[in-house]
């Protein structure tokens, strides 16, 4: 690339900044210093170098502007340049036209088809809405006879907002009869003039007036960038200030600063983590949760997901109970229900604890270590430091995990060891059937007190949507008694509204185009969920929101999928059956009481 600082001066000559205090006043000489500086930074065979050679020039004929030339597109390498010469000149153009504050000068050949412009093709690529990008058409003398730029120039084909300017150079003739650029500036604009198609353009059209027009657009976008640029160094300078506030006790001469600057920065880091876990603090991220609010949520949402996950399944149990029943008895028949049978899938139930609980532990570990690589982005700066604090504080917590699961697995094998019958949640023999009845009966006669909404919030309905072309948004609302959904917030349009008896959830997997993630309702019964569909496929835009409307489910009594053989149960044994089954729950609740307020 070739940097080229245009300065408008009484007299004229230039300076390369490779060749300091030397000023040169020939620009033929100026012409073969940046051949020569390109042949030895580059090689004699038309290498390449991302390298710039800086060039200022001096003159009363020019304006105040900076150009940076940058090497044309190239497909097929010729001479020492590499095989990837086309990826590596795209590199080396992006480092330059990604910058905003840069203006694009994209120049196209005139006989040649635009749609094909590799310049307006990057251009368009970094600067989309064409704000930053003036076109320059070439060698508008060469173009076949009868054919013309004219609706280009006039900005009728492949519109641009800043337009488009034609010039017309010297020829490669022109340069090796060494023409002087003030011959061939009055040779473009006779052009210019006399040309039929050009000439009602010809004040909008040649070299100077491109020279004008850069400096223009080149001052209005500066204007237009300063506020923003100025800010952005305002925010900068409060930033470094700040650090520098932290440090102004540390004199140069202090040979103990350095050790004062290490123990300021561990003590930031612990008072940093411990405002992420508590929420304390001023700087609260207000785009998403973050350190202890992302444990809680893993508390009162995935903890009491994974807890139902694993509780039981009714007819399964009912199959478990009338093994157990038999096993117990032996080659006896029984008359009444032995304590032993209770006792036996209580404990089975609540062994069922350990997985989820474990997992829970593993949950919370896994953010407090995100919640450390979150604090110790202020030490980045420190790479070394920040590596050995993270391993230190990790190490730490990993020790500390053994021991957590161990408790946690203590407290179970206490609730296991002893069924305590007395608990006031223990409803006792006596008043399981009456349970079991009153728990029917609501089921037929349903609770019409019981409105109360769970959760609101948008949802993708995304089975439905692929059959009328495209995936549909809804505001739905859950309630303990059923699903609704709505065109929009204000809830006066309602679509549809989905009793949850009888329904369950199940993961589904993403599909190959969607990003989203996806779970489903069904109905147990075999039934249509809705119209003709049998399931109701959901999507949410992160993970995150597909577990948390699973634990607001949960709260509405729709619990997930399982997958079990099931078995029918003896008649002798299905009096007995609905006083146990009212009974099991019971010590699996208060027994499972304990670790969940432990660890809440």
């Amino acid at each position: 690339p070739l940097v080229l600082q245009l300065v408008n001066a009484t007299t004229e000559y230039a300076e390369f900044l490779h060749c300091k205090g030397k000023k040169f006043t020939d620009f033929e000489e100026v012409r073969l210093e940046i051949e020569a500086e390109t042949d030895r930074v580059t090689g004699t065979n038309k290498g390449i170098s991302p390298v710039p050679i800086n060039l200022r020039v001096y003159s009363p004929h020019v304006l105040n502007l900076t150009l940076v030339d940058l090497p044309g597109m190239t497909k097929v390498p010729v001479g020492d340049q590499p095989p990837d010469i086309e990826f590596q000149i795209r590199d080396m153009l992006m480092q330059f036209v990604t910058k905003e504050n840069c203006l694009i000068l994209a120049v196209s050949p005139a006989n040649s088809d635009l749609a094909n412009s590799d310049a307006l093709k990057v251009a368009k690529e970094v600067d989309p809405q064409g704000q930053r990008t003036i076109g320059v058409i070439t060698k508008l003398d060469l173009m076949d006879e009868g054919t013309d730029a004219r609706d280009v120039l006039e900005n009728k084909l492949l519109p641009l907002r800043r337009g488009y300017i034609g010039v017309v150079n010297r020829s490669q003739k022109d340069i090796d009869g060494k023409k002087d650029i003030t011959a061939a500036l009055a040779a473009e604009r006779k052009f210019f003039l006399s040309h039929p198609s050009y000439r009602h353009l010809a004040d909008r059209m040649g070299t100077p007036y491109l020279q004008k027009v850069l400096n223009q657009q080149l001052t209005n976008h500066i204007r237009d960038t300063l506020p923003g640029l100025r800010n952005k160094l305002q925010s900068q300078l409060l930033s470094i200030e700040k650090e520098v506030e932290e440090y102004k006790n540390f004199r140069p001469d202090d040979p103990a600063r350095k050790t004062k600057a290490l123990l300021q920065m561990v003590q930031q880091f612990a008072v940093d983590f411990e405002k992420r876990i508590e929420g304390s603090g001023d700087q609260i991220d207000t785009y998403e949760l973050s350190g202890g609010a992302r444990i809680n949520r893993i508390f009162h949402e995935r903890f009491p997901f994974e807890l139902v996950k694993m509780e039981f399944d009714e007819k399964e149990l009912r199959r478990e109970i009338s093994y157990a029943i038999k096993n117990i008895h032996g080659i006896r028949t029984g008359l009444f229900t032995p304590d032993m049978a209770f006792e036996t899938i209580v404990k089975k139930q609540v062994k069922k604890i350990r997985e989820p609980c474990l997992k829970c532990v593993d949950m919370v570990i896994s953010e407090l270590i995100s919640t450390v690589r979150q604090c110790t982005k202020k030490l980045q700066q420190y790479p070394r430091l920040r590596e050995e604090m993270e391993r230190i504080v990790t190490t730490h917590i990993r020790e500390r995990e053994g021991r957590t699961k161990e408790q946690v697995m203590l407290l179970i094998d206490i609730e296991l060891a002893y069924m305590n019958t007395n608990h006031e949640d223990f409803i006792g023999f006596a008043n399981a059937q009456q349970r079991s009845n009153q728990m029917n009966k609501k089921k037929t006669s349903g609770n019409q007190d019981e409105i109360l909404v769970i959760r609101k919030g948008w949802l993708t309905i995304n089975n439905i949507g692929i059959m009328k072309g495209g995936s549909k948004e809804y505001w739905f609302v859950l309630t303990a008694e059923n699903l609704s959904w709505y065109k929009d917030d204000e809830e006066k349009e309602k679509k549809y509204m989905l009793s949850v008896d009888n329904l369950k959830l199940r993961d589904v997997e993403k599909g190959f185009m969607s990003s989203k993630h996806i779970f489903a309702l069904f109905n147990t019964e075999q039934r249509n969920v809705y119209k003709d569909y049998r399931q109701l496929e959901l999507a949410c835009e992160t993970q995150e929101e597909v577990d948390s409307w699973k634990a607001s489910f949960l709260r509405a009594g729709v619990y997930p999928e399982r997958v079990g053989d099931k078995e029918k149960v003896s008649v002798p044994f299905s009096c007995l059956l609905p006083g146990i089954c009212s009974l099991a729950p019971a010590p699996a609740r208060f027994s499972s009481k304990g670790p969940g307020d432990v660890l809440f």
